[in-house]
């Protein structure tokens, strides 16, 4: 049996980019296993792309180190480092057929016409496209062209492969399944993957480990259970997933008082009583049916609002104590439909101990 190579594939330390005053980059400390599926994750301008081009050698770093397989290729020339690239607009040459498209690399290595060949027919096999060999682009799908593109990027047999929002061109369906298939390929030829997006739902589908970044930084790294479930930061609950938000105060350990309202927490922070904290809990860990007013953390809420979304409906809840703000509850259909939950109605709910998680308050710039 093989065992795991416990060093990191791509080893990224001290990373930072300047362009003039604004700092994209600051101080990047990131390991990659081999054979990893990681997306970089963050609102438009927190730095993703840049790191995704520094790692390509398309950019180059003002200060940091970046070592893949071992080797050192901080200024390394793009040629010179052993990955493949999908770009978000495909980058496709509309004057070569998809076979031409593909091979393009491997004319580019010089290898034998027969080689090549057998290589595109392998390749679009592959991506599901074995009949496209001989059309263009334009008379290609967006889906299809993506594939086109992905097959070009895995023609050399790259060790790194680089996904700049390959899907955020394409409609809401065709999405979908297509990076149910890059994952199933990935996962196929165990190839080390770096894929940038701002879609949170797709960083949580696709990835092993997920890098979520803001303002230049990395704000955490995790898989994406740990992600969503223990955010380590107030803008990682915020950003990934809904997230309702109200500020509270550390009575004693593991008690807040939010509003005129005591609460139970176990987020264990190592907050001290009197810390401002912000709480946090998610719309489908509020608990609604067969609470009881005397039940930890209850509250009575009026339902203020229901809105439907197919599979679940959303409750937007208003506390009959101050409480700082709203709530808002996501029930199954099949919740909502026992309980019966109409607009102006008066109930009991619960935030759960264990769903609650306090931040420290960040004062307003």
């Amino acid at each position: 049996m093989t065992r795991p190579d416990p060093a990191p594939f791509l080893k990224v330390e001290g990373l930072s980019k300047s362009y003039g005053s604004f700092r994209a980059l600051d101080g990047i400390d990131l390991a990659i296993p081999r054979g990893a599926f990681v997306c970089f994750l963050g609102p438009s301008g927190c730095g993703k792309t840049t790191l995704l081009r520094i790692i390509a050698g398309l950019d180059r770093q003002n200060a940091g180190r970046i070592a893949m397989g071992g080797v050192d290729v901080s200024n390394a020339a793009p040629a010179e480092r052993d990955f493949g690239i999908v770009f978000q607009s495909y980058a496709l040459f509309p004057n070569l057929t998809v076979a031409d498209n593909v091979a393009y690399g491997l004319v580019n290595r010089r290898m034998k016409r027969d080689r090549i060949r057998a290589r595109v027919a392998e390749l679009l096999a592959l991506v599901g496209l074995p009949d496209q060999a001989a059309k263009y682009p334009v008379q290609l799908s967006g889906g299809q062209q993506q594939r086109i593109a992905l097959a070009r990027a895995l023609a050399t047999s790259p060790s790194l492969l680089l996904l700049d929002e390959p899907l955020s061109a394409l409609d809401a369906k065709v999405r979908i399944r297509l990076r149910a298939e890059i994952r199933a390929l990935q996962k196929r030829l165990g190839i080390t993957t770096i894929m940038v997006t701002h879609d949170q739902e797709e960083a949580l589908a696709m990835a092993d480990r997920v890098v979520v970044m803001n303002h230049g930084r990395i704000e955490q790294v995790g898989t994406p259970e740990e992600i969503y479930r223990n955010p380590a930061t107030a803008f990682v609950a915020d950003f990934i997933g809904a997230m309702t938000f109200l500020d509270g105060t550390v009575s004693q350990a593991q008690a807040l008082r939010v509003g005129a309202v005591d609460l139970v927490c176990e987020d264990g922070r190592g907050f001290v009583p009197g810390s401002p904290v912000r709480l946090g809990f998610r719309p489908e860990e509020i608990r609604v049916g067969g609470v009881a007013a005397g039940d930890v953390n209850a509250i009575e809420v009026r339902v203020k609002s229901l809105e439907f979304l197919g599979s679940f409906y959303r409750a937007r809840l208003e506390p009959s104590r101050d409480l700082g703000g709203s709530l808002v509850a996501d029930l199954s259909a099949n919740l909502f439909g026992d309980l019966r939950l109409a607009e102006g109605q008066f109930l009991y709910v619960a935030l759960p101990p264990e769903a609650l998680r306090a931040f420290p308050q960040v004062p307003a710039a």
